[in-house]
């Protein structure tokens, strides 16, 4: 291991810091889109040879494990997991003074192999040593978990011990690529590296920006930062950069970022409105193709399209498989999901039956709801041929809105129970996304404009020829066009129309375009459906992938 250190620590590596990465089922480092979007930028950078390295934090208990009572009532658990299966511990320690005392510092390391012979480092940072106190070996349990007390501990850890572990294994950094403002405080250890040197620290970092929703931007007391930090020279320093009021991380990254970039165009423009002065750019967010390809397809575009997942443009070829083919591996994937949702449900489903999916965090702005905001005419579409949904997500423990979604959800699972066929899925995470997202006919995603920054499960269907079916927000404006990629929920964008009107409009969108147009051609028009579904690969998923904005991030931001 310390060879493999030492080869890496050669390169002038981009650092890449990000609170959670998700890279597989059995290290539940992640809670969502952010952290999945991570793990698909290390796949790429691995997979194109980029000379990365990675830190986040170990989340020895993860985010949860999430159970469903009789009552539809979601049940948090630990998901505590073994890091010693996975990755090897590192001899280093840093230090990181909190509440004035020193509080220790290890990392252990995941070798992210590909099969190109890249590998990308990620370092998971951890405080559970002897040396420190009880209180200070909890910081890296849990993942978004505590009070505002300890997410500010645990953001140190990540921001200043993250930059201290680099230094001392060796890594000679070029870039810092912020992934949210979670790690924005590494920018004040660079500061002080610097000789106090605001321009060299702004031209070595990179800020990307993920959510319009000004409550995700984390806010700190600054008698909290105070009590917590106790160098009032440096407490300055963030009210000058993150904030006079309250020590804002997002301002915080903004202010000592050079290159600043959203995840779509459309939240380039939500984030310029949000923060006006700033210069921000749009990188558009992609899914790591391979990954996110279901096995019998992949089987498929190996044979006809070889070198597809490391040159995902060439699924603009997809016109030269055999319809047939396409569709009996989709059968195949479809029969896939229901077997699992069949042992995690007992709900059983047909695969020749047309089949909604949809699923991400429960929270009010993704509108959960939407899809049962009118029964009645649920029930009447379900009449003229009859559907199927599948759902899964978690709601964060506090999120009480969140979820009283799910009680409602099951509470109509009961209800319709008799006329459709409504699984869903608990413990959403890396696995039943891959099964969902290539096992359903259509993908639903509803969520309220503009808060969708850009979402990425409906990328991850279209590499598998599943239809999206969406609000237009986030990244469904770049890859949305009508009855040709897709259908549209709602106005677009820059209609001026009241949120009344618009709130209708998605409604009668929803219902009709599934009544009168999707579900028809579904089981009346299959060489049609086909269709949509090669569009789906060949102009979509050819260009919504981590590939390519990798390349976009090399060109604009790491050279």
């Amino acid at each position: 291991m310390a060879d493999f250190i030492e080869e890496a620590a050669k390169h002038k590596n981009i650092a890449y810091f990000s609170m959670e990465i998700g890279l597989m089922n059995d290290v539940p480092t992640y809670a969502g889109g952010l952290g999945i979007l991570a793990g698909d930028t290390l796949r790429s950078g691995a997979d194109l040879n980029l000379p990365l390295v990675a830190v986040t934090m170990i989340s020895k208990k993860g985010y949860f494990q999430q159970e469903i009572d009789d009552q539809g009532r979601q049940i948090e658990l630990p998901d505590q997991w073994e890091a010693s299966r996975l990755l090897k511990p590192l001899p280093q320690v840093a230090e990181v003074a909190l509440e004035g005392r020193v509080v220790k510092v290890r990392s252990w390391i995941y070798r992210l192999r590909s099969l190109t012979g890249g590998e990308v480092p990620v370092l998971f940072l951890d405080t559970d040593l002897e040396e420190n106190s009880p209180e200070d070996r909890r910081i890296t349990d849990h993942l978004y978990g505590g009070d505002e007390r300890y997410r500010l501990k645990q953001e140190l850890v990540l921001g200043i011990g993250g930059v201290r572990m680099l230094h001392l294994l060796g890594f000679k950094i070029r870039k810092y690529h912020l992934n949210e403002g979670h790690s924005s405080l590494l920018a004040l250890e660079l500061l002080r590296r610097r000789d106090m040197d605001i321009e060299a620290v702004k031209e070595m970092c990179i800020f990307t920006t993920h959510t319009p929703v000004e409550a995700a931007h984390d806010k700190f007391a600054y008698s909290v930062v105070e009590d917590v930090i106790r160098d009032l020279q440096e407490v300055e320093l963030l009210r000058r950069f993150g904030g006079t009021d309250r020590l804002n991380m997002t301002l915080l990254a903004l202010n000592l970022s050079n290159y600043i970039n959203g995840v779509g165009k459309r939240h380039r423009e939500v984030g310029m409105a949000m923060f006006p002065g700033y210069k921000i750019h749009a990188v558009t967010n992609g899914v790591h193709s391979y990954t996110w390809t279901c096995p019998c397809l992949r089987a498929l575009y190996d044979k006809y399209m070889p070198g597809w997942a490391n040159e995902p443009e060439m699924l603009t070829r997809v016109g030269g498989i055999p319809d047939e083919e396409i569709w009996q591996q989709h059968l195949k994937a479809k029969k896939t999901l229901f077997d699992y949702a069949k042992r995690d449900s007992g709900v059983e489903m047909d695969p020749e039956i047309f089949t909604i999916g949809s699923a991400r965090r429960v929270t009010a702005y993704k509108r959960p709801m939407l899809i049962f905001s009118d029964i009645e005419r649920l029930r009447k579409i379900n009449r003229q041929g009859i559907l199927q949904i599948v759902l899964a997500g978690k709601a964060h423990p506090n999120d009480h809105a969140g979820k009283q979604a799910i009680a409602e959800i099951f509470g109509h699972i009961e209800n319709l129970e008799d006329e459709i066929g409504i699984a869903f899925l608990k413990n959403y995470n890396i696995k039943t996304a891959g099964l969902l997202t290539s096992g359903v006919d259509l993908w639903l995603n509803t969520p309220l404009p503009p808060y969708e920054a850009s979402g990425t499960s409906g990328m991850k269907a279209a590499h598998n020829g599943v239809v999206n079916f969406s609000v237009l927000d986030g990244w469904w404006i770049e890859g949305w066009i009508e009855g040709v990629t897709g259908w549209s929920i709602g106005p677009e964008p820059d209609e001026d129309i009241s949120s009344d009107e618009a709130r209708v409009q998605e409604q009668e969108d929803l219902y009709n375009k599934l009544r009168y147009i999707i579900k028809p051609m579904f089981y009346q028009r299959r060489d049609d459906w086909i269709n949509m579904m090669n569009n789906s690969i060949g102009m979509v998923a050819y260009y919504f992938n981590s590939h390519r904005m990798m390349r976009r991030y090399v060109t604009e931001a790491y050279l």
